[in-house]
């Protein structure tokens, strides 16, 4: 049956998102400016990650992400996440991940908003489609330490035809109930990359464990409450920045 979601009508019949054909002339000018302007920031993105996240506040729903990855420094990466790697995915959201030195100097409050990576990386569900996995080997070992901050800005998976209402926390699959993934999900992504998760799952075996994960990431799994964002009026300030 077909709903309204904010007054936005969401239909798997309809396009997401609404909108008019693009016409000859902005395909003209797009392509154009495409050739014109440097656009240093997106040719910054080196690395294709496809992998699973979970809603904090309902961890049922869980969806496919393609992170499209700019490496700022050794320790800091940036992440554009999509919905598919088509060439009219949807940008669904952002990722943030910090290599554990950084994050044992956050806050412990902030700590609670992010996700460890270990078990994403050694159950093989995190995978760089068509790159040999040898070559990932010292990549793999530095993100299995590492902590993911994601918020996810538009919920194509429940028909969302715009981004609709406040950002979601996203959390990384675990190996305990809550955050198992959906085998079917695994399976459809699996044979769209001809990949085994259980073949990578066995060669990552002698990936480094980390020494230690924060207990302050991955906060549902001790504490069984989420993180949620609610958008409430609130007074602005009235003073304006120069007389």
């Amino acid at each position: 049956m077909e709903e309204t979601i904010g007054g936005v009508f969401a239909s798997g019949r309809e396009k997401i998102p609404p909108g008019k054909p693009m016409s000859m002339e902005q395909k003209m000018l797009d392509k154009g400016a495409q050739m014109m302007q440097s656009l240093k920031p997106v040719k910054q993105m080196n690395q294709h990650v496809c992998t699973f996240a979970l809603y904090s506040q309902d961890m049922a729903r869980q969806i496919e992400t393609h992170h499209y990855v700019t490496r700022l420094n050794q320790d800091f990466l940036q992440c554009a996440v999509y919905d598919s790697d088509d060439s009219t995915a949807h940008l669904i959201g952002v990722e943030y991940i910090v290599s554990d030195s950084i994050f044992e100097k956050l806050p412990p409050e902030e700590q609670r908003l992010w996700h460890s990576h270990a078990y994403e990386i050694k159950s093989g569900l995190w995978v760089n489609p068509r790159v040999p996995e040898m070559a990932l080997k010292p990549e793999l070992e530095n993100l299995a330490k590492s902590y993911g901050k994601f918020w996810c800005t538009w919920q194509t998976d429940r028909g969302d035809r715009l981004p609709l209402g406040p950002p979601s926390l996203m959390m990384s699959p675990q190996a305990v109930n809550l955050g198992m993934v959906d085998p079917v999900l695994v399976l459809q992504r699996d044979e769209k990359y001809n990949v085994s998760t259980e073949a990578l799952k066995t060669s990552r075996m002698e990936l480094a464990e980390p020494e230690w994960i924060n207990p302050q990431a991955d906060y549902w799994r001790q504490h069984y409450k989420c993180f949620a964002v609610d958008v409430v009026p609130t007074e602005m300030k009235k003073i304006t920045p120069f007389p």
